[in-house]
């Protein structure tokens, strides 16, 4: 029993889609005039947690810093507080942004209620963009479905077939899930220059109402199919790829989710068939051994 086969070398060019959800291609672009900075929103949507609490931490302490400057540009405009104090000044900043109001410290002068004013509405503002920031990144619908590490071409009722499987691991069900596989490899045309080419590949089932526990996707290769006559060898010389997505209406969100994934060439095992997760308990139910979802095993007969 195997649970990786790599017979192959390694794969020289890296994958177009990158597994578990990332959300870049793996490519680098180059001479484009693209700024994150220009998409700010799609910027904290999908950076990381940990830095999007650094960015709100530190641009909260900027802004009540700046507002702090501002009231000790005044002079002596914040009543008790130590004349040119930036620290009386700060958390005074603090104290407004939130409008706490502990009231010990208060503007005396025109000019500080001025930028009492403007750090209020500031403070409305930013706290209403973080707020919605966050509530959008807690909405947003998310997938949890899990890939087979390996693709597999086996005899399937006497024909040649690509196997791969797909899995629910939430506790709940998703709706009207469809799944679609191409092949993505390369092609010299007859003038000599090359391009990467997308081609479907038909499942025998491409599509279920309900997906709860799992899918093993079926892809015959017979005359018809983008892989007939390729081997391990050939599959290698086109650097082809097979890419997987999975969509679906999620119960609990009643939102669409999707999932991706891809298998390279030496991801692909030949001859090998997945290992039965599924058995019958004594009671008369069904149980599933994720524990063996990866595995494959020598096939019984060869292609």
């Amino acid at each position: 029993m195997a649970s990786v086969h790599k017979s192959q070398p390694p794969n020289l060019r890296p994958r177009l889609v990158k597994r578990r959800q990332s959300p870049a291609l793996n490519v680098i672009r180059l001479g484009s005039e693209h700024s994150y900075w220009r998409d700010i929103y799609h910027l904290l949507l999908t950076i990381h947690w940990l830095w999007l609490v650094s960015l709100i931490c530190v641009g909260y302490v900027a802004i009540n810093a700046g507002f702090a400057l501002l009231y000790l540009a005044g002079g002596d405009c914040l009543k008790n507080a130590v004349p040119n104090s930036f620290g009386d000044a700060f958390f005074f900043s603090v104290q407004t942004m939130a409008t706490i109001g502990y009231g010990s410290i208060y503007p005396s002068t025109v000019y500080a209620n001025v930028i009492v004013v403007v750090e209020a509405l500031v403070g409305l503002i930013t706290v209403a963009m973080a707020t919605g920031l966050m509530f959008a990144r807690f909405a947003r619908p998310t997938s949890r479905i899990l890939f087979s590490q390996v693709a597999v071409i086996t005899n399937y009722n006497g024909l040649p077939t690509l196997m791969f499987r797909a899995a629910n691991e939430r506790q709940n069900t998703i709706l009207e899930a469809k799944l679609w596989a191409v092949l993505l490899r390369d092609e010299i045309s007859d003038e000599g220059s090359t391009m990467r080419r997308f081609y479907d590949l038909k499942l025998t089932r491409s599509q279920t109402p309900i997906f709860s526990l799992t899918w093993m996707a079926m892809h015959i290769i017979d005359e018809t199919s983008p892989l007939h006559g390729f081997t391990t060898q050939t599959l290698q010389e086109v650097d082809a790829e097979i890419i997987v997505t999975l969509t679906g209406i999620d119960e609990t969100f009643a939102q669409t989710i999707y999932a991706r994934h891809s298998f390279i060439c030496d991801e692909i095992a030949w001859n090998m068939r997945f290992v039965d997760i599924l058995a019958k308990l004594p009671d008369g139910g069904r149980s599933i051994d994720y524990r063996l979802f990866h595995q494959i095993t020598p096939a019984a007969t060869k292609i």
